[in-house]
């Protein structure tokens, strides 16, 4: 079996491409930069129909795992993440429903925060979507697109809560907490400290993704989630139990997004009743793999 992920050489697709390779998948992958000496990856423009349809007559995949996406919610340049998550999207999807052979299974990463600042109880698939930035606007917008698409691809869609994992930027605020204790820092900056966020382990979703795109649940949207969440606070005293390093936390009002979702916390029912056995660890078992800093 031949599986294509987009962005593979990103956090995710790092850990989505040894997941399948391990469990006896062919992979090949696309991304934005020249990657010298990997015969299986190849450059490639969301924005670039054409060269999109070379890689995918090339590779001839048997399932795609659509991870490629302007990620970082407070990155500056707004149409970035329409040009790149919705636009790049739907060339991708333009160039498989072309190919001689299409892909049996097309898995689309989309996002928990279409969900926006609902915050009653767990977070359903069934739940409104109410977004609240641009970047989870464009992560909706890609998933009605592709309902466009529903009757010529074998679409199975995702909405991935917050997730972590050694390899992780530190621009994404588990990864800051952990640097700054590797270092064992005196301070950090942080903003709103009362964002309650349901974190699951980066292996774990890859696992997901590949049991999806194994089983091929076509046409169905499922949360990836542990149905659990921690404040940034909570986060703090993890850290500082593992390490026995106390950090002093200074809120930066700059940090501070005035269109913050408050808390997100998943119902992880539906994945959990397809893909049975399947869960994310402890926050502190993730917490404690990070700061060993060993992938």
């Amino acid at each position: 079996m031949r599986a294509l992920i987009t962005g593979i050489k990103g956090f995710t697709g790092r850990y989505v491409a040894a997941e399948l390779q391990a469990a006896g998948w062919e992979v090949f992958g696309i991304g934005a930069h020249e990657e010298a000496g990997d015969t299986l990856y190849r450059r490639a423009d969301l924005g670039d129909v054409a060269r999109l349809r070379e890689v995918v007559a090339e590779a001839q995949p048997d399932a795609v795992v659509h991870l490629a996406a302007v990620a970082f919610v407070g990155h500056g340049d707004a149409e970035s993440f329409y040009r790149v998550n919705l636009i790049g999207t739907r060339n991708l999807l333009e160039a498989l429903a072309s190919a001689e052979c299409p892909p049996s299974c097309v898995l689309l990463a989309s996002s928990a925060n279409v969900y926006g600042n609902a915050t009653e109880g767990m977070l359903s698939e069934s739940t409104p979507a109410n977004p609240a930035n641009d970047y989870a606007v464009s992560k909706l917008a890609m998933e009605y697109m592709a309902n466009l698409w529903k009757d010529r691809l074998p679409i199975v869609t995702v909405r991935p809560f917050n997730y972590t994992g050694v390899g992780q930027a530190e621009n994404f605020l588990l990864p800051k907490i952990v640097a700054h204790f590797r270092r064992r820092a005196e301070v950090i900056e942080l903003g709103n400290l009362d964002v309650w966020r349901d974190f699951s382990d980066v292996r774990a979703v890859a696992r997901a993704y590949r049991r999806l795109i194994e089983l091929r649940p076509i046409g169905q949207t499922f949360n990836v989630c542990s149905g659990r969440t921690h404040s940034l606070r909570d986060v703090i005293a993890i850290a500082e139990g593992i390490t026995g390093h106390r950090i002093r936390v200074e809120v930066n009002p700059a940090f501070v997004r005035s269109n913050e979702v408050t808390r997100l916390c998943g119902d992880p029912s539906r994945l959990m009743a397809t893909l049975p056995g399947w869960e994310t660890p402890p926050l502190e078992e993730t917490l404690g793999w990070m700061l060993e800093g060993e992938a």
